[in-house]
């Protein structure tokens, strides 16, 4: 090649493709997306001061029915109830972890009845989970075994059909 057309390349690399390498330009946005139009400095001010009310209260620990409303709308239904129904619905079992903590602190002969209880419902629970699987699966081949009979049975009869 001449120098000449050297030079040119080099210089049309440097120029376009060693730009683009060190700073990629983005891609277009597809057909479909339509642009926002820009804010005004009102709607900015607007967005800025919901934005910090917004932080400003989840600092709070009861941070209100402004930020999380979905939680409030239970707790409004319960307002027609006496006061003695909504003690009642506070008090639980203890959880699964509760129990393990407390047979914890107790020892190794309070643990060991806890632990075998938890792996005993969860071995309780795979089993039956497995055990309807099983049948639900079984279930399914058979219906589809009943599909494959009965279309067997109009094929050969349409065969003894057009056969006669």
């Amino acid at each position: 090649m001449k120098v000449k057309v050297v030079c040119r390349k080099v210089y049309e690399y440097i120029r376009y493709d060693l730009k683009e390498i060190a700073f990629p330009s983005s891609l277009p946005d597809p057909p479909h997306i339509k642009k926002r139009r820009k804010l005004t400095w009102h709607e900015r001010f607007l967005v800025l001061k919901e934005a910090s009310r917004l932080y400003a209260a989840s600092w709070v620990r009861d941070i209100g029915p402004d930020l999380r409303p979905n939680d409030y709308k239970k707790d409004e239904g319960n307002e027609g109830k006496p006061s003695g129904d909504k003690g009642r619905t506070k008090e639980t079992e203890p959880s699964t972890l509760e129990d393990i903590a407390v047979a914890a602190r107790g020892g190794m002969e309070t643990l060991r009845p806890a632990l075998q209880k938890l792996y005993m419902t969860r071995a309780s629970s795979y089993r039956d989970a497995l055990k309807s699987f099983i049948d639900g699966y079984q279930e399914g081949i058979q219906q589809v075994m009943a599909k494959k009979e009965v279309s067997k049975t109009q094929q050969e009869g349409n065969t003894l059909k057009t056969s006669t």
